[in-house]
C-alpha cells in the first residue's frame, strides 16, 4: 500500500471514529425524564393566563425520548422525531423567548430570566423535536435537569 493510500485509509478512519462519536454525544437527551415542577413563565403578565389545572397534572409525569419515538401524557407522544440539538447562550431558550423580551426591554436580561426559572451555567443546549406538539426540551449545566415551556408555564424534568 503507498504512503498516500495509507495516509488517506487513516484519515478516513480518524474522520469515522470522530463521526461516531458525535453521534453518541449528541444521544445525551434520550431517556426517561420526570416531570419534578411548574412555575409561571417570566413573559406572562398576570396568572389569568397560566393553565394551573393543566400544570398540576403534568407535574409528575413522565416524558421517555427515544430515538425513535417520544412517549408521554396528552400531546407529547410522537412517532418519529426528528432531533436537532442547538448550543448557544439563554437569549436562544425556548424558542428565543428570553432574547424577544430583551428586545422589548434592554433591562429583561436573558441570563437573569434563565436563572430566574432555575438553569445553572450560562451555555444551554436545546433539543428540536421536530414534531407536531413543537416543545422543545433546554438544558443547562446540570445535565440531569431540562425544562421545556407549554402554555405559558415553565416545566422541570429530571433525568430518571
Amino acid at each position: 500500500m503507498s504512503k498516500f493510500l495509507r495516509t488517506a485509509a487513516l484519515a478516513a478512519l480518524v474522520c469515522a471514529a470522530s463521526l461516531s462519536g458525535a453521534k453518541a454525544e449528541d444521544a445525551f437527551y434520550l431517556g426517561q425524564w420526570k416531570i419534578t415542577g411548574a412555575v409561571p413563565a417570566p413573559w406572562i403578565k398576570s396568572d389569568a393566563e397560566l393553565f394551573p389545572d393543566e400544570m398540576k397534572s403534568l407535574v409528575g409525569q413522565t416524558i421517555t425520548l427515544k430515538s425513535d419515538a417520544i412517549e408521554g401524557p396528552g400531546s407529547f407522544p410522537c412517532k418519529g422525531p426528528k432531533y436537532e440539538v442547538m448550543q448557544g447562550g439563554p437569549d436562544m431558550l425556548f424558542q428565543g423567548g428570553f432574547g424577544e423580551m430583551q428586545a422589548q426591554n434592554a433591562a429583561n436580561d436573558p441570563q437573569k430570566l434563565a436563572e430566574q426559572v432555575g438553569f445553572t451555567g450560562t451555555d444551554y443546549k436545546t433539543v428540536l423535536t421536530g414534531c407536531e406538539f413543537a416543545v422543545d426540551f433546554s438544558i443547562g449545566a446540570e445535565k440531569d435537569i431540562m425544562m421545556f415551556a407549554l402554555d405559558n408555564a415553565v416545566y422541570t424534568l429530571k433525568r430518571q
